[in-house]
């Protein structure tokens, strides 16, 4: 429950992570190119495996990664000193711009999930009453195992959105 409310206090947690996956993403590929900084090649072979990242530990839809003239413009306006390379400082603030709706797009689909959904649910649980059969049953219930199981009904309706939107 401790991850849900550092998930919630936004702008530190999201910038958290970035810096995490960067700082790996950036050892990774330097250690596999031998050097110190990332040129055009590198930088994109290193957005690649960024949104790989995203996409494998971010719940959501599947992001795709910005094109090659995309980067391309963006590694001009984040290559500070002009040296045609990215450093690791450089490649930070590369990837905060680069990932910039992809983590507000998650930002925003989670706090729906966690607080309006549960919110919603407790909010018309009386709204039941007068349903045959369901308006007991759901009374009988406290309020926390209601507002679970609506909110993990709303997970479960987002994921069935997304897969049928990416067929």
């Amino acid at each position: 429950m401790g991850q849900v409310f550092d998930k919630l206090q936004g702008k530190d947690w999201r910038e958290k992570q970035i810096r995490k996956i960067t700082d790996r993403v950036f050892e990774r590929v330097k250690s596999q190119m031998q050097t110190n900084n990332l040129c055009f090649e590198e930088l994109y072979i290193a957005v690649l495996l960024v949104y790989n990242d995203i996409n494998k530990y971010i719940p959501g839809p599947h992001f795709d990664p910005p094109s090659k003239e995309k980067v391309r413009e963006v590694m001009k306006n984040c290559d500070i000193n002009f040296d045609g390379e990215i450093d690791p400082e450089e490649f930070y603030s590369f990837i905060q711009i680069m990932t910039a709706d992809t983590v507000t797009f998650v930002g925003q689909k989670l706090i729906i999930t966690l607080v309006v959904a549960p919110a919603v649910a407790v909010a018309t649980k009386k709204a039941t009453e007068g349903v045959p059969g369901v308006g007991k049953l759901v009374q009988r219930l406290p309020n926390s195992v209601y507002a679970s199981l609506v909110t993990l009904a709303a997970v479960w309706f987002q994921n069935a959105a997304q897969d049928s939107q990416n067929f």
